[in-house]
């Protein structure tokens, strides 16, 4: 069976490889409400450009968001998707970072990707 043409879209797009591992992380910024928050989260699907990332608040597509990592390092990321429904009072967005600084870029998640094709 062929893939729907939304996946097929989405694969073509993809810069870098997609990483299934989960990470703590934390995540501060403005919320569907207007409200100030920095919460604690979690990021899946790592990629060198972003990642799924679960979390607690409602955001809206297309504000940027701070991203700190568990060694503490920051980067600014734009909401790109929302990816899922609420499930367990988590909400799952998708990421993409807006980091301009590519040394912190390609270190962000502190692994290497396999390079694409």
């Amino acid at each position: 069976m062929a893939a729907p043409a939304v996946a097929r879209t989405q694969l073509l797009r993809r810069r870098s490889t997609r990483i299934t591992l989960t990470t703590p992380i934390g995540i501060s910024g403005e919320d569907r409400a207007k409200g100030s928050f920095a919460v604690s989260a979690k990021a899946i699907n790592l990629s060198k450009h972003g990642a799924a990332v679960q979390l607690s608040r409602e955001l809206l597509i297309g504000t940027t968001v701070l991203v700190r990592n568990k060694r503490g390092t920051q980067i600014s990321a734009r909401i790109v998707a929302q990816i899922s429904a609420v499930q367990g009072g988590l909400h799952t967005y998708g990421i993409e970072f807006v980091e301009e600084d590519a040394n912190k870029l390609n270190n962000f998640w502190g692994i290497v990707f396999p390079a694409t094709s």
